[in-house]
């Protein structure tokens, strides 16, 4: 029984943010039921060995619909009129079409939170213009910050637009959305565009420019790899030690760790200094191994780290010991976060093949036979279950 135990969710299919959304509510309870294509679309989702790496996928149930089709709006319909919150990230305008934007589902079910993930938005001169991740943090002004200063920013994978931007703030706005419905309000819809997320994201940026103490040249701040006391360093092995010795008592520490006390450096916060201990904290850290160094540190409030591979993490003892991530269908991934003392998050099933789960879904969202059978003749389609 999840914090959001009882809550139907209907997410029409797509990729990336939409889905993590959508993901995160069925973590924490959410009955998802997606509206997939009969046919897989070649677009959607990223392709592992030939088949569909569908992680965020978990916590669902499936039905098939092709939208395209005259009837299929009647049938989408029926299944908003039973929903509490409607997800889905097609360009602006495309609902519509379809005859299933907010003005047709709100009047099929007022008290509906109508979901729209998108990267510009629904409204702007770049509304209806294609997009990924990296484009809007950097039109978002984020990515200028994110890189070394004699190259070109570097992509922070897609966490910034797609999910922490896009994702979270589609999820954050749907649950606030819910809150208010809960509380004697009416539906509404919930713009959730990945610009303005990752802007959300650098708000800090924002206010440390406007106060002086943001410079926008990279690897010029505090936070950005400026400082040689927030940067990673290559290891005798190759590998990566992270150190984040921000405040003066773990700056102490760390050159304790690193043989440097004592040693006749620059003070810490000494701009014109700053290459020299980058260099001698370099070459000490080329002196050992990642693992040798983690050694070094352990127990340690130097806040130094190791740089873990994908593969590596989860065997970490820290994430080990509070169980941060968890095995379904035989796939590694995080854990559902954040964590409830008195309705636990967990993953429920594994992605589901398109219609797969879908009637009893229905049953469970209130339809009848004989309605099932009015939705099938409308496109609806679902697996058979022994």
């Amino acid at each position: 029984m999840g914090v959001l135990s009882g809550v139907r969710v209907l997410e029409f299919e797509a990729i990336g943010p939409g889905p993590f959304g959508a993901m995160l509510l069925a973590d924490m309870g959410a009955d998802v039921l997606r509206v997939d294509r009969p046919r897989p679309h070649a677009d959607l989702g990223p392709k592992t060995n030939g088949n569909r790496a569908d992680v965020t996928g978990r916590g669902r149930r499936s039905v098939t619909l092709d939208l395209k089709q005259p009837e299929a709006a009647e049938a989408a319909l029926d299944l908003i009129s039973r929903a509490d919150v409607l997800i889905e990230g097609f360009r602006p305008g495309t609902m519509e079409r379809l005859g299933l934007g907010p003005q047709a589902a709100l009047s099929r079910n007022s008290r509906l939170v109508y979901g729209r993930m998108t990267g510009w938005g629904q409204t702007g001169p770049l509304a209806a213009r294609a997009g990924h991740d990296l484009n809007y943090i950097a039109l978002s002004g984020v990515l200028s910050g994110i890189g070394r200063a004699d190259g070109a920013p570097v992509p922070p994978l897609n966490l910034v637009g797609d999910y922490g931007g896009g994702g979270m703030l589609l999820a954050l706005g749907v649950v606030a959305a819910l809150f208010d419905v809960q509380r004697g309000g009416e539906g509404q819809v919930v713009d959730a565009a990945m610009i303005e997320g990752a802007a959300q994201l650098g708000l800090i940026f924002w206010g440390m420019l406007a106060s002086g103490n943001w410079r926008e040249e990279r690897e010029s701040n505090l936070l950005d790899g400026g400082t040689p006391w927030y940067d990673s360093y290559r290891t005798r092995d190759g590998q990566y030690m992270t150190v984040g010795a921000v405040e003066s008592r773990f700056y102490a520490e760390l050159l304790t760790k690193l043989g440097l006390a004592g040693a006749e450096l620059p003070e810490q916060h000494d701009r014109s200094g700053w290459p020299v201990l980058r260099e001698r904290f370099a070459a000490a850290f080329l002196e050992r191994t990642r693992d040798e160094w983690c050694a070094v540190f352990e127990g340690s409030d130097a806040c130094v780290a190791p740089v873990l591979s994908f593969s590596e993490a989860p065997a970490h003892p820290q994430h080990q010991a509070r169980g941060s991530f968890v095995e379904v269908a035989g796939v590694v991934q995080p854990a559902p976060a954040p964590r409830f003392s008195r309705t636990p998050s967990r993953v429920t099933r594994a992605a589901p093949q398109r219609g797969e789960g879908g009637l009893r879904a229905l049953h469970d969202w209130g339809f009848d036979d004989a309605a099932i059978d009015r939705m099938r003749l409308h496109g609806v389609g679902f697996q058979a279950e022994g």
